[in-house]
């Protein structure tokens, strides 16, 4: 399969930035999105609701719908996983999005914002993971693709940011378990990551304004690699901590220039979680 035409995708958040990049790449195949998103009403600070997205998903060829909602809710993610299934009949997809971030160290952070970042990375992928088994097992093709990075036990990405950390390797423990869990059935759980930073509202507002954005590239490539991914036979590629740049390259596609945010010949920054590489392409 090459396509994603008639396929139907729910994703938590997707107003904005990659989550939106990989919902419009998948509706210039003609996919169906089902968003689950806060965001109503526009925000000073971030670009775009879950209604824009909606439109734009539909300029770029697909059928959407937005959800209202927050994924840390269990009645608003039920209310998500329903809206797909009597919209479309069902649910091929499910790309686990939502994120928050704080970078903050122990002493610093307060518990609110700990608790937010567990319950929206966490325990909002473990939930709507959750409740669309049961409907991603209707499909011959089911995946659930969670924007995680890879588990590495070096203490040095905990013990620079200890909470952020926990809530991300919390998504990417979703994946292990579940491509295990879910094998018999024919569903892939797989984590895929950006290996530099990408310019999005996150970048500019949280980790170092327009300088991090000139040296990131655009989300365009995650969306790239996670449609290459959600094409491929279910069956086949589970369990994977997925990188975007050797997602690609498996794809045959090396020359990565297209997706640079700034000009050529700004250095890129890896992404958090991964060791620093040489990212000039």
């Amino acid at each position: 399969m090459t396509t994603l035409k008639g396929r139907t995708l729910l994703m938590s958040g997707g107003s904005r930035g990659i989550g939106l990049a990989i919902a419009v790449r998948a509706a210039r195949d003609g996919a169906n999105v089902v968003i689950l998103a806060k965001t109503d009403q526009p925000h000073p600070r971030l670009p775009g609701t879950v209604h824009t997205a909606v439109a734009e998903i539909e300029q770029a060829g697909g059928q959407a719908v937005a959800v209202v909602g927050d994924v840390r809710r269990d009645e608003d993610a039920e209310r998500a996983v329903q809206t797909a299934v009597d919209r479309f009949g069902g649910i091929d997809v499910v790309v686990n999005n939502a994120s928050a971030l704080d970078l903050r160290g122990t002493t610093d952070i307060p518990m609110k914002s700990y608790d937010l970042m567990q319950n929206i990375n966490a325990r909002g992928t473990f939930l709507l993971s959750k409740l669309a088994i049961p409907h991603l097992a209707g499909s011959d093709r089911a995946h659930i693709l969670t924007l995680s990075p890879p588990l590495d036990l070096r203490p040095q990405w905990a013990g620079g940011y200890l909470a952020y950390t926990m809530a991300k390797y919390g998504m990417s423990l979703v994946t292990l378990g579940l491509a295990e869990e879910l094998r018999e059935l024919g569903i892939a759980a797989n984590s895929l990551w950006p290996r530099t930073t990408i310019a999005t509202a996150a970048v500019a507002n949280l980790l170092g304004g327009e300088d991090s954005v000139a040296r990131s590239r655009t989300p365009d490539i995650v969306a790239d690699a996670a449609h290459a991914i959600l094409v491929r036979d279910s069956r086949a590629c589970t369990g994977n901590f997925y990188l975007d740049e050797e997602v690609l390259a498996e794809e045959g596609i090396t020359d990565f220039a297209r997706y640079r945010a700034g000009e050529d010949d700004q250095p890129l920054d890896p992404d958090l979680f991964l060791d620093p590489v040489e990212t000039s392409r």
